[in-house]
This record gives structure tokens, sequence and C-alpha cells, in this order.
């Protein structure tokens, strides 16, 4: 049997139908009547109710017309003012509770509409007081309160009877979700009645009724997040009503697993105090166990999901009490590797929107802890979410280096995610960027110039720098070179980088950035690094690498145990690059104070059957280097005296094939096997500087950089006197007229630079390097001349000789470091000078007043002067 009254569109319909559209009302009239009306339909409904659920007629009647009537009410019920005078609507909602035990049952979408009335129409009246002051003036008065608490109490049943109707965990948490509203308000009377009406109503389900399904519904979890975040409200009532709210929604989840409730300290107390002390941390700790116990994964990380929103609020006591709870969930080992990836997400949007600082310190301990406790998957989640310079993924990093050990763990994860290398065959093209070989690369390559890592990648130093090499063997190989060749280190560009250039500056500025740099100058000022952009040349930038890292003693241990492994590794790029430093580094007599010399020859011959042929080669060599076997250096000793006695000749045949041979020998023989000889060497290398040929030249000022680098102790002051007396020399041939003779001055004016300990060392490599122009010149001077200081007088003296050079360029050198000299430190030159130095100086500038050029009488009539003016103050 069905029924088919309808009451119409609303309340409105049926005032119009009753007086007539024609008629017009005055106001008070028309609201008279409206009230009325509503009173009316009010009653009829209650009627109609009643008559509806009569027992002999409910089982087989069905009222289709239930969610007309139902938003006839709600209309109704959203026009009531904002102050209670009578029970309007306490009747509203007792009715609506009524007709929601018909048949047929409500649909989900027509409950949610009530509930968001209903809810709104009680929680946002005023506060009691106000209510008190707004009631209206009749007689007799309004008692407020007793309208009040009906009115509350009917909701109440309302929320209580939609349970009832479905007594589950799944309709539980639909009307909870219907309450988050007003649990995030920022009106504390709102947050009171929301949390009263949540505890009545898990007080009504703990007490009347018990669980027969198993649906753990994992919303549940975001409603405990919500509720916890209020058990430090400013109201201490709703304190308390919250952890009340909270505890029996534990006991729920409990009791439907079919567990007994554990004593928790925290149920019996009243309130989580507002002010921080041990008792409250300790009663968080039990909260946070307590979550770990009883909520499943899926309510564990909804749970966490909400409190990280809570640290956006504005209430410090809130973010103050999500940070404590995360930093201890975290710690706690709460979390499941499972969870890590939502939660990561989440926490980075959180992060940046954090206000307070304490909190924000609190969830930087948070972070680090979730890190270490999960660091494996941290790391590879971190990889995956962006490019790691985007603010926040880098704040999460820099978090990730609070702790030592982390950080650490990280830096090993990230560089072993480098050996993860799929074949070509398998690569898609427009997949590349997301290779977790190169997401690591990337990742490497910003932490590097990081701050908080400095410490933790000069620890991982070796490790690094393999992966790294190996890793742009494998980008050479997979032709990934885009941008290699046109980059220009000395201009800043914003444009991202390809991935073998990426490679290449991670390399570069694993150097730099861990104060390795004499090794990053050396490779540089010898083309070493352009050696690493083709696979051609790679072998011989990898043998100059390693030669400056065991020249500089640049971790050489660390290195040599990780090209040991690498070299029994199946991958033949491994291999590769694990032969090639491991046979220069044979060349120190120190390797043997870190590996096993019959280890090493094992190591060598096993690798003499590798299929890769230039492994094989190398291996080969590696087995015959001096240190494999003694008995050589006192043959290369012998031939070392041979030889010197040809080049100490007064005109050597082939000083250049005589100056490479030499260069190899003592390369083979190192520090120790050189003896006294090298003096001679140094001494006599002085004078091919002036030699017309370049290559002659060339030769010698870089062989002459390698000499004073391999005296050992014993030799080194005397060494450093050597390199004293080229600077002259050096400078002025930083003008030669040859590139090649240039870059090779460069680098052996540095090394007299290292090897006389000068202060702005780095600097000065910043300008031989990437400096241009007369304002590169200057600066290189001051650093020269401001290194030594007490020595002007001997650096000009040195200089006048070149004013005769049959070089221009030298000559034009030699003119503006003198004039320099006599314009920046003349105080200084008249303490220093002698008569007859300025005789000297007198003699060697009148030379340049009959000279062709126009430059050097230019020169002659500019700093004659000053030259007489000097002579008048030298005693």
């Amino acid at each position: 049997m069905h029924a088919s009254w309808a009451p119409g569109q609303g309340g409105c319909w049926a005032a119009q139908q009753a007086l007539g559209d024609s008629v017009p009302l005055s106001p008070d009239l028309a609201t008279f009547q409206d009230e009325i009306l509503e009173s009316s339909f009010l009653s009829a409904s209650i009627l109609l109710t009643r008559v509806l659920r009569k027992e002999y007629g409910a089982q087989n009647y069905k009222f289709t017309q239930t969610p007309e009537l139902i938003q006839c009410l709600l209309c109704i019920l959203q026009k009531e003012p904002d102050f209670l005078a009578t029970l309007c609507r306490q009747k509203i909602i007792l009715i609506i509770v009524g007709l929601s035990n018909l048949r047929p049952s409500l649909k989900p979408l027509v409950k949610s509409r009530i509930l968001q009335t209903c809810l709104q129409s009680v929680y946002l009246l005023p506060p009691i007081e106000e209510l008190k002051s707004k009631a209206p003036l009749l007689e007799p008065a309004p008692d407020v309160m007793a309208l009040y608490g009906k009115t509350v109490r009917a909701l109440d049943l309302l929320l209580q009877n939609f349970f009832l109707e479905n007594p589950s965990m799944d309709e539980l948490s639909f009307l909870l979700q219907h309450t988050e509203r007003w649990l995030k308000s920022d009106r504390s009377h709102e947050r009171q009645r929301v949390v009263l009406s949540i505890f009545l109503l898990l007080q009504y389900v703990v007490d009347s009724l018990k669980f027969t399904e198993e649906a753990t519904p994992s919303v549940l979890g975001h409603h405990i997040g919500l509720l916890t975040l209020l058990c430090r409200d400013k109201d201490k009532v709703t304190r308390s009503h919250s952890q009340q709210c909270v505890s029996l929604l534990l006991r729920l989840v409990v009791e439907q697993k079919g567990r007994a409730l554990e004593f928790r300290p925290w149920n019996k107390a009243k309130h989580f105090e507002v002010k921080v002390s041990k008792e409250w941390e300790t009663k968080l700790g039990h909260m946070v166990k307590a979550f770990r116990q009883d909520l499943t994964v899926a309510q564990h990380t909804q749970l966490v999901l909400t409190l990280l929103p809570g640290l956006h609020s504005h209430s410090h006591l809130r973010c103050d009490l999500a940070s404590r709870l995360l930093l201890m969930i975290f710690q706690d080992a709460g979390i499941k590797p499972e969870q890590v990836a939502e939660i990561l997400h989440s926490l980075l949007q959180a992060l940046p929107g954090i206000r307070f600082k304490n909190v924000y310190k609190t969830m930087m301990k948070a972070t680090a802890a979730l890190g270490n406790q999960h660091t494996q998957e941290v790391v590879e989640v971190t990889l995956s979410l962006s490019h790691p310079f985007e603010r926040k993924i880098l704040f999460l990093w820099r978090t990730l280096a609070t702790n030592q050990q982390l950080a650490r763990k990280v830096m090993t994860i990230l560089y072993m995610k480098l050996k993860l290398r799929p074949s070509r065959e398998f690569i898609q093209p427009t997949r590349q960027a997301r290779l977790v070989c190169l997401e690591a690369l990337n990742t490497i390559y910003e932490l590097l110039y990081t701050q908080e890592y400095r410490g933790t990648v000069r620890w991982a130093f070796a490790g690094v720098l393999m992966g790294l090499l190996t890793q742009l063997h494998y980008l050479l190989e997979l032709g990934m070179v885009e941008g290699l060749s046109d980059y220009q280190e000395d201009i800043l560009d914003d444009k991202p980088l390809g991935p073998c250039r990426t490679c290449l500056e991670a390399l570069k500025g694993l150097f730099w950035t861990t104060n390795y740099w004499e090794v990053f100058a050396h490779v540089k000022l010898l083309h070493g690094w352009e050696c690493l952009q083709c696979l051609e040349t790679y072998p011989q930038g990898v043998t100059l690498l390693a030669r400056a890292m065991s020249h500089y003693d640049c971790e050489v241990k660390a290195i040599l145990g990780q090209a040991i492994i690498f070299l029994k590794n199946s991958e033949e790029r491994d291999n590769l690059v694990a032969i090639l430093i491991i046979s220069e580094f044979l060349n120190s007599p120190d390797v043997f104070q870190h590996v096993n010399q019959r280890s090493m020859v094992n190591f060598m011959n096993l690798n003499l059957k590798n299929p890769n042929p230039l492994v094989r080669a190398m291996s080969l060599q590696a087995l015959s280097s001096t240190l494999m076997h003694p008995k050589k250096m006192a043959l290369l000793q012998s031939r070392l005296l041979e030889l010197l006695d040809s080049f100490l000749q007064p005109e050597p045949n082939d000083p250049l094939g005589l100056m490479q041979i030499l260069g190899d020998i003592l390369h083979r023989l190192g520090d120790q096997g050189v003896g006294a000889v090298i003096l001679k060497i140094a001494q006599h290398l002085r004078l091919f500087f002036e030699d017309v040929s370049a290559e002659v030249r060339g030769c010698a000022i870089f062989l002459f950089g390698d000499v004073i680098h391999s005296g050992g102790k014993k030799f080194r002051q005397a060494l450093k006197t050597f390199a004293f007396q080229a600077l002259v020399p050096l400078l002025f041939h930083l003008a030669d007229s040859c590139p090649e003779v240039v870059m090779k001055t460069k680098l052996t004016f540095l090394r007299c630079a290292i090897l006389l300990k000068w202060e702005f060392r780095k600097e000065l490599f910043s300008k031989l390097a990437w400096g241009r122009g007369l304002g590169a010149e200057n600066d290189v001077f001051i650093y020269m001349i401001e290194s030594n200081f007490g020595n002007y007088h001997q650096f000009l003296m040195q200089a006048l000789t070149y004013l005769h050079s049959p070089h221009r360029n030298l000559k034009l050198a030699a003119m503006r470091f003198i004039g320099g000299m006599l314009q920046d430190y003349f105080a200084d030159l008249c303490f220093y000078l002698k008569k007859g130095d300025i005789e000297t100086l007198k003699k060697s500038l009148k030379t340049l007043r009959e000279d062709p050029d126009s430059m050097c009488r230019r020169f002659y009539l500019n700093f004659m002067g000053d030259v007489m003016e000097l002579s008048h103050y030298v005693t």
C-alpha cells in the first residue's frame, strides 16, 4: 500500500494557497500568518508521523514522500532566528527523527542534508550568555537554558536514531564525517558543542550495542585525529570530552577486534593540561602507543594525515600538540613501510606552511626520525617526487642531514642508486628522465652544494666518486650527451643540464666542495675534464684524475678500497674505472700502506683474463710497476743518471725527447726513489723556459711543476727556493704567444704557489682558470706580490732581464710588472733596494729609450722619472 499525499513545495506554497495570491499583506500581518502556518504545518506533521508509525499499519505501509516532507521541515529550520524563544527547533528535529524510522529508509544524500542543516541550526546559536541577552521580551519570559537543553537533546536523539537504523562502524563514520566542520571551528563554543554531541553518541554506542560485523573503516583514524587535536583546547570542557571521545573510539575499535581493552593511564585523566609538563608528555606517549597497537595500518595512516594539516592551525596549542604527536609517532616506530609514501607526500605539503618556530623545530626532528626509521623508503619516495632543488624537496633532504648517522645512510643509498642502470634496449627515450640512477644523480649534484651535507659528502667521498665515474661512462654509452660540449663554466645559466653534463659537473663539484680543489684545478688546467666528455678519451681523463688524487693525497685509502670492490664486479665499466685508478695509484710509494701487496698481485692476475682488452692491458701495466718489482727501481735510477748527463750538456740533442723520458722515469720512481738528482734537474730546466721552440718551453715548464713536487720532505726546502726563483719567469710566460705554453705555465705557477703555501691559492686558481683581461692579470700580480712580503726588490731585479727578451709578449709583460711595482710598491722598494740595484735599473730602462718599439719608448718616458725619484731615497 502506498500513500500519495504531498505537502507541496514547502510552507510558503501552503500559505499562498490559504490566503490567496491577490491579497496584499502588511509585514507584521504576514509574519504573524507565516508563524501560524508553520505552527499548523508542524502540528500536522506530528500527527501524520504518529499515524504512520502505529504498529498495526507500519509493517506493510510505505510513505514515499518522506524526503519531500523532510525538505519542507528543513526549510523552516533554516529560517529559525539565532535565539531561542520556542520549541520549534526541537519539534522539527524530533519530527525528522520520527520520519526517519518510516519505510523506505532514507537515502544517504537525504540523511546528509538533514545532518548538515540540523547541526548548523544548533551549533551556530550564540554562546549561552549571549542567547539569554537575545531572548525576546515575552510574558512569561522563555527559559532559555531549558529550551537549549531540549534542543540539544533532540539533536543527540537524531544522531543516535540514525546510528540505530544501521548499527555499524561505517554508519558511525558517516555521522562523524558531518561533525568535521565544527571540530575545526575557530569558535570555542561551537567546538565545545560538537565534542559533547560526539561524546554522548559514542557513549550511547559503547553502552547499548555490540558489533557483529568486521568492517574497520580507515576514516575512523581521521576522526580520531581531529578529536586528538582538541585535547589541548583552551576550553577545559572541550579538552576533557575530546580525550574521552578518543578513548571511546579506541575502545570500539578494540572490542570490534574481539580483544579486551587494556588499562590506559591517559583514559582516567580528566583532561590534558594546557601547559607542557612531564606528566603531559607521558600521557601523549601512552596515547601514541595506543594508536600503534589498536588502529589498523589504514586507520593509523589517516590519523597521521589528519595531524599534519593541524600544523597550519592559527592555534599555537593545536600546532604544538600536532607536532609533538607526530614526533612521538615517528620515533615510536609506529609507521610501517607501506605508510611512508602517502605520509611523506602530505608531510611535504605541510612543512612550508608552519607558522611557529618551535613547531618547525619539532617537525624537523620528526622528519629526521621518520627518515631514520625508514631511510630506504624515504629516499626512494623523495627521489620520485620532483626535482631535488625545489624548495620543499630540498628542505626534506636538509632535514634528513640533521643527524649525522642518518645523513650517511641517505648518501650511501643515493650513490648505490646510481648502480640501477638498465641496459640500452630497456630504455625508452621518452622516459629517460625517470631513470632512478638519473634521479639519484640529480639529487647528489644538488646535495654537494648543500651545507648540511658537506661533512657527509666528505665521509662518502670514495663511494660517490666511483659512482659518478661509472655513471658518466654509462651515460656516454647511451649517448645522453645533450649540452655536454657547449657548456661554459664561467657563465651562469638557469637552463637545465643534460644527464652527462650533470654527472660531469657533479664530479667536479665533489672535489671543489670537499676542499680538494687542488685536484680539480690540476685536472682543469690539463684539460682533463674535457677528456671525460667522450668514450675515446675517457681513460686518459680518469688517469689524469687518479694521478692528481695520488699527488695531493686525496682519499687514496678509501678510493683504493672502493676500486678493489669495483674490480671484482661483473660490470665491465666498473672494472675499467677501477683498473685505471689502481694502476695509477701503484706509482705512489704509500699505496701498500693501505693494501696487501700479495692481494693486489692476485687481483691483477685475475684481470688478465678480463673480456675488456684495456682492462687486461692496464692490469699487465700494474703488474710491471716499480712497486710490484723493487729491483726495477735500481735500473730506473741508473737510467736516470745516464739521461741526466745528456740533459745537462750545454746544447743537448733532442731536449724535448729527453724531458719526456725524464718525466716518465720520475713518475715511476716516485718521491722516494729520486734523490738529490732532482735538484740538478730543477735548476737546469729553468734554462729551457726561454727556448725558441714553444714545445720545448712548454715541456720544460710542465716538467718543472712535476719536479718541484717530487723531492719528498728531504729536498722540499731546496725545491721551494727553486720555485721562488721561477715565479717571475712563470708570471711572464702567462703572456706567452703559444696557448699550450700558457696553459702549462698556469698549472706550474699554481703548483709553485701551493708548494710555497700562499694564502690566496684558491682565488689564484680561479683567476688563472677563468680570469680574462688586465683585471685578472692584475689580480694574479697582487696575489704573487702580497704572498711574498719582503721580496719585492728581488722580483723587480729578476724582471729587468726580460726587458731585453726576444719574445715581445714577455717583454711587454715585464714592463707591466715593473711599472706596477714602481707605482704600487714604491715605498717598499725604497726600503729594500741598494744603490747598485738603482744603477742597474737605470741602465735597463735607458736601453729602451732608443728601442724601435713605440711601447718600449713610451714605458721609458713614463717611468724613468719614478726611477730617478727612487734613487733619491735609496741609501
